[in-house]
């Protein structure tokens, strides 16, 4: 275990140590201004991937009545997108990493999940309904650990966890989670919930086109020098990205937390409405207010753990998610209120971007950093956001509508106490220890 965690002292090191030559070679990142474009494009997109994603899960008030769909239904829809999303990002950012070529692989991708947007509101039976999630999985699973490896490719070391942190989770909170309820509820209740599947699809057809137009192939500058100058090793194995401390409790953490995701998108409007008595439009609002938490989260939490390091906010903020929860069961005040509760619960998403993509591109080898975050991410999705969902909906069957609520609560706890064995990689703080080490 000490090898590793000098692999990786050593890896986030290099990657301090070599960033200025990176910067002047033919291939070096690109200007400030390029970097800030990229990041804005990608969240863009990944904001639109999300708002398609979460579009069932807030129409689900809408859905369930039409279609009758059980709980243990309704979390079996969650779970099929999430288990072809994790397989599909596994074996398309394995693809990207062998053939170089990320951007035809995100344009492709994003015209695929807009078109199954369509065919959601299409649906007339749980089936139909079930097939469209599996393949709008299929078509998203690789767009973010492409965009992510992007990201970390083009974007320099001592920014990177706030550019990692926007990407991933700004725009797909500001348009995923807090855009999407307040839209999409308000067109399908003047409309009807299929229009408002119609509407979610067409956005990513124009992100597609932005992609296309003003996103440049990425070169290889994140690749250290000294790493650079040797063969390339073979890929590795899942148990050698295992072997790592820092992927283990990742991994495990990614099973977790995208789990509480998952199961909250899923079950969190039904309890809302069903349990607690709010209108479809008072649950817009306050789902809403999640989106504007993990959007200022995006920048400040992963900012934050560039300033102080990864290990300490991954453990402090997994039992914030604790207020949401709490919250949601026993605050019996004003909704407004409730959704500042809502605001600080949610801030536990601020750290997604740090277990899925920060800490994996900074500990293993910088030319497999889309194999290793589709690892991540696949097994998160596989045993989180597929397995969860669906025991969340079949205890809120047997046990009521709290069940899923409380399985959150769970979560929260011990992901907080996983990532008590993580090893440091911000790389400031490394090239700081190491610094005071040699003094």
């Amino acid at each position: 275990m000490n090898n590793n965690n000098s692999d990786v002292t050593a890896n986030a090191t290099a990657n301090v140590t070599t960033d200025s030559t990176a910067d002047v070679t033919p291939k070096a990142r690109r200007s400030s201004r390029y970097q800030i474009l990229l990041v804005a494009l990608l969240s863009l997109n990944f904001g639109i991937v999300f708002f398609d994603r979460n579009a069932l899960n807030f129409l689900m008030p809408f859905v369930q009545p039409d279609l009758g769909l059980s709980n243990t239904e309704i979390g079996l829809t969650a779970s099929a997108l999430s288990i072809t999303w994790a397989i599909s990002g596994l074996i398309f950012g394995a693809m990207s990493d062998r053939s170089g070529r990320r951007k035809i692989f995100l344009v492709i991708a994003t015209l695929i999940f807009s078109l199954c947007s369509f065919l959601t509101g299409l649906a007339t039976s749980f089936l139909l309904l079930l097939g469209a999630r599996l393949l709008m999985g299929i078509a998203e699973g690789p767009i973010l650990p492409i965009s992510q490896t992007v990201t970390a490719i083009e974007v320099s070391p001592k920014r990177r966890g706030v550019a990692m942190g926007v990407m991933q989770n700004f725009g797909s909170n500001l348009l995923g989670s807090f855009a999407a309820p307040v839209v999409l509820v308000a067109v399908a209740t003047a409309f009807g919930w299929r229009e408002a599947f119609f509407l979610a699809g067409v956005p990513g057809l124009l992100a597609a086109g932005l992609i296309w137009w003003l996103m440049r192939e990425p070169g290889t500058a994140s690749v250290p020098a000294t790493v650079a100058e040797r063969p390339a090793p073979r890929r590795p194995s899942i148990r050698e990205m295992l072997a790592h401390r820092n992927m283990l409790i990742c991994s495990l953490m990614a099973i977790l937390l995208i789990g509480y995701l998952v199961v909250c998108w899923s079950f969190m409007p039904i309890y809302l409405t069903s349990v607690r008595g709010y209108s479809p439009q008072e649950m817009g609002w306050l789902m809403g207010v999640l989106g504007l938490s993990a959007a200022v989260g995006s920048f400040v939490v992963s900012g934050i753990s560039d300033r102080i390091g990864r290990k300490p906010v991954m453990i402090i903020t997994p039992f914030m998610g604790l207020v949401l929860t709490l919250g949601a069961m026993y605050f019996q005040g004003s909704a407004v209120i409730l959704a500042i509760l809502f605001f600080f619960g949610w801030s536990l998403n601020g750290i997604f971007p740090l277990f899925m993509a920060i800490v994996p591109s900074e500990t293993v080898d910088p030319r497999y950093i889309a194999t290793a975050l589709g690892f991540v991410c696949g097994v998160g999705e596989v045993l989180g956001g597929g397995i969860l969902p669906t025991v969340a909906g079949a205890a809120a069957d047997l046990a009521g509508h709290a069940a899923p609520l409380w399985l959150m609560s769970v979560i929260c706890v011990v992901a907080g106490f996983l990532a008590m064995g993580l090893e440091e990689t911000a790389p400031v703080v490394v090239a700081r220890r190491s610094q005071a080490a040699l003094a």
